[in-house]
Formats: structure tokens, sequence, C-alpha cells
């Protein structure tokens, strides 16, 4: 079976993640890349992550500079089918290789440009390490959150609890004010993820128009695809049921220390699974759960922090009677969201992700047999598979070579692809249905809507509770709603219909439940062969399989929360690491991102041959590649690499945060002696160049806690702005933690203009500002088709078409077979089978709040 993208040729010009992880994937489906790297090989080879990043892939060492070089190149470009780069915003045009000069040499290519910030903005120029991003654009702060929460913070309102404070041992991040900086590269992976789904839009609106295009992404974009949910702006944020706790950083996020002093996660928390499993001296696994509505449960709104206030002694006092093994087990059972927080190594070495693909094995020339991640996604015509391990720099110059002379003695120009129409945006004249739930599963069909498809939202009777909380607004924008019953016949033959028209169905609900309705990929396929259906998990093909799963289960079998952290490492003050679930993760919408380029990729194969196929991805998968930094043996032991500590400031001396005078904080990145020079000419110490202790790279790392003292104590004399400024000047590269850039986005007219942030009306919340486009193409551009939906405001709209009479839908809304917008009935649930203890009122919570101050 061959990779989707088989018979593909790509030129990898980038370096450091983003790119690398983008040629990587698209090796692992199939196609032929060829890592062009500068004299002396890519400089930051030294990676561990490399070793995954750079699997599949030829090597051939060019220097673009010199003119017979060059010319070797352009001549690979003549024939390529992708090209991603990722040098600053200029370089490319130096060189001679930008799109506008390629695009004519071959109107096929696709040129993929992955910088810092974009082009032609304020921040265009600005040094583009991964943590400079975070710092500049105030991501390091999203991390744990902020006391008023996200929507709050945005709108610059205050906390609604002020005299609220919450035990340090109860809440996420290390124990002081401040940014937080964590392992995970998270503009880098945003990046990533956009270029991906940007590349696999374009070959799909190539095989229609025939044309190649620019795709253009950035680590900002990146930053702004992590904080999608937190950089929310409503002009009515305290709408019934819109704002929620879970954003906000006094809140506990569900994490307790069993006995044996391992990490659990339970999300949401759940008081009566907890506290009736542990009310004996042994752990019950199957508790009485069948009250409905149950009062134990905490709700969405602000004021929950409260009761969850009330709940976390309790809870971690009953979780700390039995070790993680006994609840993982018990939680299974109980199909609870509960799973261990793990290292990278301990998840890689999971026999289950090696049994499902997801993790794979290989034969690395200097580490030996290592695990790392695997098929980011599957697909049942055109399964890809990880790549050989990468090979040397330069290994493959001389055969890359001799085929740029074969093209230029043979004057071989690029074949020109059948063109078979006209496409305004990539996805045009696709319909997917969208059965999903929660985030992982809408956030992909979004993206596919943002990509021209026409998406229609199977919405349940039951929806409108979620799809008011402002979670849900960030995935399900550009949708059309109709809400269906689909346990009603009526509702299901409405469905079905809908399915023999469709080009997609997508979903992320458990599999057995799909077969029961029969909706699964074998039954709607005998209606619509050509369909191609896409369903997502939480976890890998296996064991895990039908338990429910979310962004942060996966974030914690994965290794992220244990990463993110600092568990691996003390702080230098001896702080200990605790798990820490990030506000910005690309768990759900990481999984959003692999469904739509699955789909999208399926869609490519359908173009060419009419088949359709099934395909599927988890959080896990998505998970997998976050942490993809990092490989291990297979007994689960792991190779030296850099670790930030309990007290999330960085990696070392030279990458990390510092505080200054005024409290605010500086993020440096140092990467070559001369930022080390430049540095210690500004703090006065041009001494240390020469020192025996900081001179050069094994003396730094040697005496790494000693040069951060040094240097903390230093910046502590003057202001971050009065530091920045004089830094900045002589060509260190730091940024200024900002604490306000997401007060400021969405105002900001450039980002307006190219939609990255966008605007709408909305009937529940008034005026409301999101993310917009993540990736940009030049020839077919994305769109936003809409604010985010009203549950059942097109079921009229759709049945009407459908050839559906007033009556007849008018006698189905009354029977529940259907809803309409804003239906107020609904048909009853169940009696509840027991009474539950009250929660506590809430004036009792606010006396007990305060007699922990």
């Amino acid at each position: 079976m061959a990779g989707v993208y088989q018979g593909l040729k790509v030129l990898d010009l980038s370096w450091g993640i983003a790119g690398p992880m983008t040629t990587m994937l698209l090796a692992d489906n199939g196609a032929q890349v060829t890592k062009i790297e500068p004299p002396g090989g890519d400089p930051f080879r030294n990676q561990l992550g490399y070793r995954v990043w750079q699997r599949g892939k030829r090597s051939a060492i060019l220097d673009l500079k010199k003119d017979e070089d060059r010319q070797t190149f352009l001549a690979l470009a003549r024939v390529a089918d992708i090209l991603v780069e990722s040098y600053s915003p200029g370089t490319t045009e130096k060189l001679g290789i930008d799109y506008a000069t390629l695009s004519k040499l071959n109107p096929r290519l696709i040129y993929c440009s992955i910088t810092g910030y974009g082009r032609d903005n304020a921040h265009s120029q600005r040094p583009a390490y991964d943590a400079l991003v975070q710092a500049r654009t105030g991501l390091m702060y999203e991390q744990r959150g902020w006391p008023e929460g996200a929507l709050r913070h945005i709108s610059g309102l205050p906390d609604p609890y002020p005299d609220l404070e919450i035990p340090q041992d109860w809440v996420q991040g290390a124990p002081r004010e401040g940014p937080l900086f964590v392992a995970s590269h998270w503009p880098s992976l945003g990046a990533f993820f956009n270029a991906s789904l940007g590349i696999a839009a374009a070959l799909r609106a190539r095989e229609i128009n025939g044309r190649g295009q620019w795709v253009e992404t950035s680590l900002l974009q990146g930053a702004l695809a992590a904080a999608a949910g937190v950089w929310q702006r409503a002009e009515k944020p305290d709408a019934p049921g819109f704002d929620t706790w879970i954003l906000n950083s006094k809140s506990p996020k569900g994490h307790f220390q069993a006995k044996d002093g391992k990490w659990l996660h339970n999300w949401v928390p759940n008081p009566r699974f907890i506290l009736q499993a542990a009310a004996g001296d042994t752990l019950n696994a199957t508790p009485d759960l069948t009250v409905q509505n149950d009062p134990d449960r905490f709700g969405t709104g602000p004021e929950e922090i409260l009761v969850m206030a009330h709940y976390q002694p309790l809870l971690a006092e009953a979780v700390a009677k039995f070790p993680v093994k006994d609840w993982i087990e018990a939680a299974a059972i109980a199909e609870m969201t509960m799973q261990p927080v793990r290292s990278i190594e301990e998840s890689l070495a999971d026999p289950a992700f090696l049994a499902d693909g997801c993790v794979t094995e290989m034969q690395d020339p200097e580490l030996g047999t290592i695990r790392a991640v695997g098929n980011a996604y599957n697909m049942s015509l055109t399964q890809g598979q990880p790549g050989h391990p990468p090979v040397a720099p330069g290994a493959h110059t001389d055969e890359v070579k001799a085929e740029a002379a074969k093209i230029i003695a043979e004057a071989k120009a690029a074949t020109a692809a059948q063109k078979k129409g006209d496409l305004k945006a990539p996805l045009e004249g696709i319909t997917v249905l969208d059965l999903g739930l929660a985030i992982a599963g809408p956030f992909g069909t979004q993206l596919l809507s943002d990509m021209g498809a026409t998406v229609i939202k199977i919405n349940g009777l039951y929806d409108l509770f979620w799809h008011r909380v402002h979670i849900a607004y960030m995935a399900n924008r550009g949708k059309k709603s109709i809400t269906l019953n689909l346990k009603d016949p009526r509702a299901m033959k409405i469905f079905l219909d809908l399915v023999a028209q469709a080009d997609v169905v997508h979903h992320n609900m458990r599999y057995d439940a799909a077969e029961r309705l029969k909706i699964d990929y074998e039954s709607l396929k005998k209606i619509n062969p050509r369909l191609i259906y896409c369903h997502t998990r939480g976890f890998e093909r296996g064991p895990r399989q039908s338990l429910p799963g979310n962004d942060q289960t996966g974030a914690c079998l994965s290794g992220i929360q244990y990463e993110d952290g600092g568990m691996g490492r003390v702080g230098d003050n001896g702080e200990i690491g605790r798990p820490l679930w990030s506000f910005t993760s690309f768990g759900d919408t990481g999984n959003g991102f692999l469904s739509a380029i699955a789909v999208i990729n399926a869609i490519y194969h359908r173009d060419k041959t009419g088949q359709g196929q099934f395909v599927d991805t988890s959080i896990i998968n998505a998970a997998l590649l976050n942490t993809s930094y990092a490989v291990a043996r297979p007994d689960g032991s792991g190779f030296e690499r850099p670790r930030i500590g309990g007290d999330q400031v960085g990696y070392s001396a030279g990458h990390r945060i510092y505080r200054c005078k005024d409290g605010r904080w500086l993020c440096f990145v140092l990467v070559e002696q001369a930022h080390w020079d430049a540095l210690f000419a500004v703090l006065r110490a041009p001494r240390l160049t020469i020192d025996e202790h900081f001179a050069t790279f094994e003396a730094r790392q040697k005496n790494d806690k000693q040069l951060a003292s040094f240097i903390a104590g230093r910046l502590q004399t003057r202001s971050a702005e009065e530091w920045f400024k004089e830094l900045d000047a002589a060509g260190v590269p730091c940024e200024i933690v900002d604490e306000t850039f997401s007060r400021r986005l969405h105002d900001d007219p450039e980002f307006q203009k190219r939609k990255w942030v966008v605007s709408y009306p909305h009937p529940v919340v008034g005026k409301l500002d999101q993310i917009g486009l993540l990736v940009d193409l030049s020839d077919t551009p994305g769109v936003i088709q809409g604010r985010p939906l009203l549950v059942g405001e097109h079921t009229k709209e759709i049945l009407a078409t459908m050839g559906y009479s007033e009556e007849q839908m008018q006698q189905m809304e009354e029977q529940f077979a259907i809803g309409f917008v804003g239906m107020p009935r609904m048909p009853p649930r169940p009696a509840a089978t027991q009474a539950a203890a009250p929660k506590p009122g809430m004036a009792g919570m606010l006396e007990q709040a305060a007699k922990k101050k």
C-alpha cells in the first residue's frame, strides 16, 4: 500500500522544528523528500528531535550563495512538487530562490514558507526562536492563565472573586508569580500543523486547477492556533452560560498524588466517583454513578471555582489512599476520564502504542534501537509509514547533483497538470457532515470550513447547554446546524439522505456507538461508496480504545504534562515539578488538525481515483507529535536532553526567562558565541568572554547554575524595558514577556487585514473577536464562513431544500425528532435513581475560603 503522497518530490530548505516536522509528515506518507543543507550541515542537527524529524529523507549539501550550486537547486525546483523553507523574510529573494522566481520555472510548485512572524508587519524581523515568540506574544502567561479567567482578562475585566485565595499546592505552575517557561514548543508545533494543513489544501487545489501556489504560515500563527481558545473576546462575556472557571489560574485542575507518590489526572474531576470509590478500605471500581443531573458534578460557570475549592482537599485525601495503578484500573471499569502522569520515555515504552503504530521502532546508527512517534493518522487505502533513520549530512549530494545535471541536460520542465476546474477556496464544493462532540472533532471540521467546505453540524437535542459555553465557540464557526434525534427513524432518514449527497462524515463519538446507530463506515459506504469517513479517538487502537479520552488525559499519557511541569528536573532553588495542563496545548486541536489533514488527503486521492476511504487519528497521535523532540530505548530509558525544572524558568542560563527590577520578565535564546559576547558586554562584564568558566559552550554548560545566578543578579538592577533596548541594539536575541499582547491582538489592523483575527456580531454575546485563518494560500485562500453556530438554526433551511413542508417539520419538532434554533422544549430525561448530597452552599464555601487565608 503506497502512501497518499507517493510520487511527489519535496525540497526541504527548513531547519528548527516546524519545517522539519512538516517534511517528516510528507515523507511518512510517501513523498520523496530531499533535505538541502548548507555547507557544514544543518546547524540544528544536535537536537535529539532531529533523530525523528529527519527520518525518511535524502540529504544534499548545496551552497546556495554559489552560482553552480544554485543552478543545481533551480534544476531540482523545476520538477519539484513542494518546497518548504524557513528563511527570514527577504532572504530567499537575495538568494534568488523566492516564490516569484521559482513559480515562473515551475507553475505547479507548492512553495511553503514558515517564518517567525510573517511578512510585512511590525514583528516580521524579530528573532524567530520559539521561546522568544512565546515571550513576545505573551503565550508564557497563558500557560496557567489569569485569576480573572481568559475571557475577563482579554477584555480588561476584574477578578470576580478577588478575596478568594487558593493554596498553591492545589493549583498549577511554579510557586511564584509571573509567566511559565514550558517544555512544549507550542508556536513551532502550531506552525507545523498549519503548514501541513496548508500544503494538503494546496495539493488538493492543484489537482483541480492545475496550479501551484504560495503557502505561508509562521510561528506567530502557530501561537494564535495554540491560543485559539483563550484569545477570544466577547462584547458580553457575562452572557448566560458563556464564561467558565476552566481557564482560571486559581482553579484546581484535577491533579492528585496517589499513595505511591505518582500523579494522576481526572478531568473534569468527578467527586461522586472519587469519594465513593475510596470510601472503604479497598477501592470500589463500581460505585453508584447512575444519578442523573448529579449535583456532585462540577458545572461550568465561573462560580464553580468555589465548589472546586470545597472539594479539592477531600478529593486529594481520597486519592492518596490508593496507588495510581489501582485508580486507573478502577477508572477504566467506571469509564472515568482518568490517566496517569508519566514521562515521555515511559510513554514511548508503552506496548499498546507500539502495537497501534502511533509509536515506531527504528535502528539509529548512533543510538541503537530507539522508539519515537509513529504514524500521525491512518488511511485505509493510502496508509503511510515512518521512513528510514536520518542519514548523515550530504549523504546523497552526488546523487542529487547527478539528477539535477540530467534535468538541465534534458531541458526538463515541470509536467503540466490537467485542469479540471477553477476554485475560489481549496475545498469549495465539498460537503462535510459533522457529528463531533466537544473540541477534538468539531475543531477539525471548522478547519475544513475555513478551507471552503460546506460543513453541516448534526446537533442533538441536548446540545444547547454545551454550545453556549465559550469553549464550544472556538470550534464551531462557519457551519450550518441541524438538530436531529438520531434515535427517531424520521431523523435518521434525514441524516442518511444527507449522507447520500455528502463527501465526508466526521465524528469523534465512540465507534461502538456509531455501530449501534448503524452510522459506521461499513454501513454508510453502502449508501455512498465515494464517502470519506473520518473517525477520531482519545487513545490508540487497543486496550484504551473504548475509554473516554480528552486533551488532558492525552497530555498525561504522552508526557506533555510531565515535561511542561518540570517534573524531570529539580529547579535551581529546589523546586519540585508538578503536572501542568497547558491552556495552549495541541491535544484536542492537534487531533482536529490531523483529522482535517487526513480528510483533505483522502479528497486529493479521491479526485485522482474516485475512491473514498476510512481515515482515523486520535488525541494521542497529536500528543506524541507534540513530544517528538525526545526518543527512548525500548525499555523506557532515555538519552541526555535539555529539561526544564520545577521553577519553570527555562532550560539553561542562555535559554530561559529572568525577572527584572520592575517585576517584568526578559526571555533569552542565545545560540551563537556572538550572542554571549554581546550579552556580557551589555551586562558590563566583558571579561567573561575570556573567563575559563564561561568563555566556551562546554564551560557554560558545566557552570550553568552559577552563570544563571550572575545574569539574574545583573538584570535585577534595571527595568526590563531599559535592558531590552540595550540588549536588542547589541544583537542579543531577547524579548520582554508581554502580558498585554492578547489585549491588543484583535485591534491590530494588519492582523485584521490578513484575517488572522476576525470579528462578527453574535446574537448571544454581541461582537465576538476570534482567531482567524492560520495559514495563507496565495491563489485559493481560506475563507471565514460565519460566526459560531446556534444549535438548530439551519434546521428549517436544510429540510426545506430536502423537500419537507412546514407542517412536516412542525410535527417532527413537536414529537422531538428534530429541533429548531433555541428550542425551549426537550424530551424529559429519566428520573433520578437516588437522592444526592447537596453541594455546600455558596456562603459556606466563601466562609471556608476566608478561613484558609
